[in-house]
């Protein structure tokens, strides 16, 4: 009977880590709204696992806008496991999503005195900075004038603050 009821376990944690898995995956394909039915559904099998608490933070925040709920499950995560970059990296993205930008440069920052200058903390991090229009906005915003001459302007706004 003690058998039985150990494989049952392992059977629904199984079943929650393919829920999951499925809804990281829908996330990530801009699905929104199909991944928080994965994500709550693996976060109601196992209510204190981090991965799943994060994950649905972001897919509330991105299915729902309900920015209050999606932050509280990002910030648990990250008080649960402080040493998962995933999720200050969740974290700073709910913050972007909820329009407060400087707090979510505050969180990557913060991250990146824990894990150094990740590159995947650089780039959620550059997501997030409000960019200048182009200096020369006829030409695209990749155009070589436009970079060089965003670069001096940076450099020389830099040294009048």
């Amino acid at each position: 009977m003690l058998g039985l009821a150990a494989k049952t376990t392992t059977s629904k944690s199984q079943d929650s880590f393919t829920e999951f898995k499925e809804g990281v995956k829908l996330l990530r394909s801009d699905y929104p709204q199909k991944a928080l039915v994965k994500l709550q559904s693996a976060f109601e099998s196992d209510k204190h696992n981090p991965y799943y608490i994060s994950f649905l933070g972001v897919s509330i925040a991105r299915a729902q806008q309900k920015w209050a709920q999606a932050l509280e499950l990002c910030e648990t995560a990250v008080q649960l496991n402080p040493k998962e970059i995933q999720f200050h990296l969740n974290l700073g993205e709910v913050y972007a999503l909820a329009d407060q930008r400087e707090r979510a440069i505050h969180k990557l920052e913060y991250a990146m005195g824990i894990f150094g200058n990740d590159s995947r903390l650089k780039r959620a991090r550059s997501k997030v900075e409000k960019r200048r229009n182009p200096v020369l906005p006829f030409f695209g915003r990749g155009h070589f004038l436009n970079r060089e001459l965003g670069k001096l302007r940076h450099r020389i706004s830099k040294h009048f603050e």
